[in-house]
């Protein structure tokens, strides 16, 4: 039988993950978060980029590029690990209640637990992959611009939306390890769960909008 508040425990960090990035963007209308910000300076990039020959842009391109990689292939591994997890989980449930605070999660808890944890990382591992392909399109646009003559400024702003855009969704899957924590929390209780995945929400809501970083770029860039 389903345990309707581990239940909800279980599903809250996805619904925390989607809820704050539609909430991110109606929060951006009235104060413009780090990321928002930070746009304004990928048009700055894009200019700069249009106008020098040498392999710094391609150099700073890589480096991204590497990172979302990065990020892509670990959550890949991430998703065999659940899909072994899942497949045995008759075997690891003794060990995983020996760390369980209170009422003990039953075979179908888990199940259901696990499955949410699987859609959390697939849904990360889209957004990075989908990320990875768009700084790809960035490199080409960067490539592909005339440096003997004026970028027209509507493909500078292209070029730069790009970029944004390929750096929105690698957010959106960063995000997905944000709340992974409480997934994990989980495991000790559903009351941590959901105390952590409020913690994850407060700590994304600073970093974007009222951190020391935020209020640093906020001073030089327009807004």
């Amino acid at each position: 039988m389903i345990d309707g508040f581990s239940f909800f425990a279980s599903v809250l960090p996805l619904i925390a993950l989607y809820g704050y990035g539609f909430a991110a963007r109606l929060l951006d209308q009235r104060r413009p978060s780090l990321s928002m910000l930070m746009n304004e300076q990928r048009i700055n990039w894009v200019i700069q980029a249009t106008r020098r020959e040498s392999p710094l842009d391609a150099i700073l391109s890589g480096n991204i590029m590497s990172a979302v990689s990065f990020f892509a292939s670990t959550t890949a591994l991430l998703i065999l690990a659940l899909f072994t997890v899942i497949g045995q989980l008759p075997q690891f449930a003794p060990a995983l209640s020996t760390i369980t605070f209170g009422a003990l999660y039953s075979e179908t808890d888990l199940q259901i637990h696990n499955v949410a944890m699987l859609v959390l990382f697939v849904s990360a591992f889209l957004s990075f992959t989908l990320s990875l392909r768009q700084f790809n399109h960035f490199c080409i646009l960067i490539g592909a611009s005339d440096h003997t003559k004026q970028t027209p400024p509507e493909e500078i702003r292209t070029i730069a939306r790009i970029n944004a855009i390929a750096a929105q969704n690698f957010n959106a899957g960063i995000r997905g390890y944000y709340f992974a924590i409480p997934m994990v929390a989980w495991f000790v209780s559903s009351w941590a769960s959901i105390v952590v995945a409020i913690l994850t929400i407060v700590f994304l809501l600073y970093r974007e909008y009222y951190s020391y970083a935020r209020w640093l770029v906020s001073r030089i860039t327009p807004h």
